[in-house]
């Protein structure tokens, strides 16, 4: 039997909302350590969180009523849930805390066919990086994830249960082995469509193909490859008549020239969703947004690991990304339903109001999730809900 160290069980039985709300507190003096102590205290520190988090179940929050969007005849009974990476392992407690805190869906992965420990360099594992002056983190976690088979198993056994609540969709996202295992890209596709097979056998509601992280060692970059993959996956998934619809996750990276044409191949390849998008690993161009205190820091983190940037300074790119695929959208109406998705710089009620506006139809969270969590809690969507209310109700 393999026991956890008495640091991690400690750690794990202080309540999450304490431990968000002292480092919070803590952050803007613990980033400003020599860089490569910060990384390590942060990429253990961020484990032990996550292992704290849905520990103790809140007293549920309420969602109002209005505030529900109908998607390929799924209610999320609120537009915003949380991105790919927040829930690994599809264990029932993340899933009862989404509902309780009042989230209008719930995204497990992204998985990989294999298991993946994730990154190491330097004896850190998964490293990462808060930015809290600039609202921004970097991370280099290299997809650390138990494999579809065994996810798939966790999510079928919860939704057997009769788990699952009206409102609260569930999600998976997953994504293709990275070419650095070694493993030939028919298999590795291959692979893939049985990922999507397990998942839509356990009953999912909905799925997401990552082809955005910039944490593993990437195939082959491009709009063939990418073609070429899709092929692959609409030959032997996306022609099903009975299956979950499929949302293709893009980086914040892609030059909004190219928008057009890409929407325009997934929507010829059966495609159901498209999402703008992921971390962004355009450091020159973002640099600016950083604040100088903690330049030090996201200069070290981007020359040593790489890794992406997520939080506060994709808001403007996410939101462009969004509002140039609703407009090819409406400029070619697809056959079949098809809707935006914006993850990249969502913190607040405002966020996902513009969200909205631009044509996206859902918006996903992760650094803002935190951010929000640490302040308030697990109010962290109620006072969106609350302010998303009261906006609507008073119209434009």
């Amino acid at each position: 039997m393999t026991t956890r160290p008495a640091a991690l069980v400690s750690a794990t039985l202080v309540p999450a909302t304490v431990l968000a709300a002292a480092e919070s507190y803590l952050r803007p003096h613990l980033v400003r350590l020599p860089p490569a102590l910060a990384v390590r205290l942060y990429a253990r520190g961020r484990r032990l969180a996550l292992a704290s988090l849905a520990r103790r179940q809140p007293t549920p929050r309420l969602v109002p009523a209005g505030l529900e969007r109908t998607l390929w005849g799924l209610t999320f009974r609120a537009p915003l849930l949380n991105a790919a990476g927040l829930w690994k392992s599809g264990a029932p407690d993340g899933y009862r805390l989404a509902v309780a805190q009042g989230a209008g869906g719930w995204l497990v992965g992204t998985t990989t066919h294999r298991p993946r420990p994730g990154n190491r360099r330097r004896g850190i594992a998964q490293p990462f990086a808060p930015y809290p002056r600039s609202r921004a983190a970097s991370n280099w976690l290299g997809l650390p994830n138990p494999g579809h088979a065994a996810v798939a198993k966790a999510l079928a056994s919860l939704i057997a249960a009769g788990e699952r609540v009206d409102g609260c969709p569930i999600g998976a996202s997953l994504a293709l082995d990275p070419a650095g295992d070694e493993v030939p890209e028919t298999q590795r596709l291959a692979e893939l469509v049985v990922g999507l097979e397990r998942y839509a056998d356990a009953g999912v509601d909905f799925l997401e193909i990552n082809e955005s992280c910039p944490n593993t060692e990437a195939d082959v970059a491009g709009f063939e490859a990418l073609e070429r993959r899709l092929d692959h996956v609409a030959a032997r998934f996306l022609s099903r008549r009975e299956r979950p619809p499929v949302i293709v996750k893009l980086s914040c990276d892609t030059p909004l020239e190219s928008v057009a044409p890409l929407v325009d191949l997934l929507v010829e390849r059966g495609v159901d969703g498209i999402n703008f998008g992921n971390t962004s690993t355009a450091y020159r161009v973002l640099r600016p947004d950083i604040d100088r205190r903690e330049l030090r820091l996201f200069d070290h983190f981007t020359s040593t690991f790489g890794g992406g940037l997520s939080g506060h300074p994709l808001r403007p790119l996410s939101l462009e990304l969004c509002r140039a695929a609703a407009r090819r959208l409406a400029e070619r109406p697809p056959a079949h339903e098809v809707h935006i998705v914006r993850t990249g710089g969502v913190e607040s009620s405002g966020d996902i109001e513009r969200s909205l506006d631009v044509g996206a139809s859902l918006a996903q969270w992760y650094t803002g999730y935190f951010e929000r969590f640490a302040a308030v809690g697990h109010d962290v969507y109620a006072g969106l809900w609350s302010d998303l209310e009261t906006s609507l109700d008073r119209g434009p």
